[in-house]
């Protein structure tokens, strides 16, 4: 892609020079559209700081996180960081698939960050927000630089993502799983191709994020795989989770979370759109089951809970870590990860990290 030959979006009004930058973004360089992201607008940006301190009290376990993009092309309808795009002056709908914040200088302000005597080199996670292997990192190619950076410091680190253009990593995830633990999950919740590509329509299909499981094991990484969303009345069926749970084994996965459809405000909103447009018959349903809450009913959640534990028996993760739906604030129940994703720490590789605990997949960390 020849990206620095492309436009820049123009100023209201302006039939002169191309704005370098249109909207009160921190660090603003410029505002990149190309036809290779038809309807995209890539807002590149300078970032001050890119380690991000989880909040106190959260109940994941790790205290930072990186995230260099906001916003994602990957367009999944049901994504828990919609919201977090209003922070920015966007909307939470179309804005978060198509206006995408580019921190360009994230490797060089990590590894400055990285070198302060105060950093006692906890581990890091990557995914938590938006994804950052999507489309756009083929040409920004921000993650290279991060890892490195994370492991030439000894900073332990995980990646969540749906984008196959991990495996480009793969030799460099390698050698730093030889310096730090390294945690490594792929996100996939169904095997229908078509209700993927309605639902989640800018993310490579199930089938392509199979195959890349198994080149992660087979490259000797540990993968682990969050099962989420289920999405009720449309891939909650015996067969749905049957053929789930059995490719995610043939792929080799090592372990499994599983949880229901989280509906927090502005995701919401925009899923219900959609339920209501491509599903309409299931739109009173889901008023229903999720009330006037982010959560589906308990007796939901339970019964779910019930088919995800036959089905992981099943298939052999029933020694695994994962959604348990037990009779808890369901908060608990979303801060698990599988096996695989968050790296086991090794002698003098900082804090103790336990592979039952979660990553807060549906926390908006930025």
């Amino acid at each position: 892609m020849r990206w620095d030959a492309q436009a820049l979006v123009q100023a209201p009004g302006d039939g002169a020079a191309p704005a370098p930058a249109l909207l009160p973004l921190a660090g603003l360089v410029r505002s990149v559209t190309t036809p290779e992201f038809a309807g995209i607008t890539f807002h590149e940006v300078t970032a001050k700081s890119v380690l991000n301190r989880v909040p106190a009290g959260s109940r994941m376990p790790f205290e930072w996180t990186v995230n260099p993009y906001r916003g994602c092309s990957h367009a999944c309808v049901y994504c828990f960081a919609r919201k977090s795009h209003t922070y920015l002056d966007f909307d939470s709908g179309l804005d978060f698939d198509s206006q995408v914040v580019v921190k360009v200088n994230a490797a060089e302000v990590l590894r400055k960050e990285l070198a302060k005597p105060s950093w006692k080199r906890p581990q890091v996670a990557l995914g938590t927000n938006t994804d950052p292997y999507q489309r756009a990192e083929g040409r920004y190619r921000l993650m290279p630089g991060i890892i490195t950076a994370l492991a030439e410091s000894g900073t332990p680190l995980s990646i969540l993502t749906k984008g196959t253009l991990l495996s480009r990593d793969i030799p460099l995830l390698k050698s730093a799983a030889a310096q730090v633990p390294v945690g490594l999950g792929i996100s996939l919740a169904m095997t229908n191709e078509t209700l993927s590509e309605a639902i989640e329509p800018g993310t490579p299909g199930p089938r392509a994020r199979l195959r890349l499981i198994t080149r992660l094991r087979e490259a000797g990484l540990p993968c682990g795989v969050m099962a989420m969303p289920i999405l009720p009345w449309l891939s909650d069926s015996d067969e749905a989770l049957d053929a789930l749970f059995g490719s995610l084994a043939a792929a080799g996965a090592t372990g499994v979370s599983a949880g229901a459809l989280y509906l927090k405000p502005g995701t919401r909103e925009w899923f219900m759109q959609w339920i209501a447009a491509h599903h309409p018959e299931l739109a009173g349903r889901y008023r229903r089951l999720y009330g006037t809450g982010s959560y589906a009913s308990k007796e939901y959640r339970a019964w779910l809970a019930a088919k995800v534990r036959y089905f992981k028996a099943r298939h052999g993760f029933a020694h695994t870590s994962g959604f348990s739906h037990r009779d808890l604030d369901p908060r608990d129940e979303e801060a698990e990860y599988p096996a695989g994703i968050i790296p086991e720490t090794r002698a003098g590789h900082g804090p103790a990290v336990g592979p039952d605990s979660a990553a807060g997949a549906q926390q908006a960390l930025f």
